[in-house]
């Protein structure tokens, strides 16, 4: 067995479903999710991971009403609302009237979450520079081409994803 936290991959690329290649991926990107996590966990105020979804969401889209970060973060409209209702008590959005529909409620950053968002950028980024400083030039170039197309494939739509979760 190797050694915790060392990678190892003798499988051979093929076209296909491969659960094997997909289970070494899970483990290695734990590394990248803990960098991410700890990040999450140095900004004050702290977020959950849905809060902090949800503040990258509408930064996105800025002016987005409460169906579309519904349908962006894939959960269902009440539990969007709820998720909504905790960020703005806690400062991190706005509401205001829509600017198409005054009907509608659009959903704005605050800036104490933009300045929230920065610093915690700024400290994700200090970590994987880190990391990144560990690894060889070919390797870097590889894992940015491998990881530009794995956030392009995750951005095409799933077939039969219509789930949506809770927060």
């Amino acid at each position: 067995m190797p050694p915790r936290g060392k990678l190892t991959c003798t499988m051979a690329f093929h076209d296909g479903p491969d659960p094997i290649h997909a289970a070494a991926i899970d483990d290695a990107a734990q590394a990248l999710l803990s960098a991410w996590d700890a990040a999450r966990e140095q900004v004050t105020p702290r977020l959950s991971a849905a809060q902090l979804n949800a503040l990258l969401a509408v930064e996105r889209a800025e002016g987005v009403n409460l169906g579309g970060l519904a349908a962006e973060m894939d959960m269902l409209l009440s539990s969007a609302s709820r998720l909504c209702d905790r960020l703005v008590a806690s400062g991190m959005v706005e509401r205001a009237p829509g600017r198409a529909d005054r009907r509608e409620i659009a959903l704005y950053l605050t800036p104490s979450s933009r300045i929230l968002l920065a610093e915690l950028r700024r400290i994700r980024r200090l970590a994987l520079s880190s990391t990144l400083e560990r690894m060889s030039l070919s390797g870097r170039a590889a894992l940015l081409r491998g990881l530009s197309e794995f956030a392009a494939a995750a951005a095409e739509p799933a077939v039969g994803s219509a789930s949506a979760r809770t927060a």
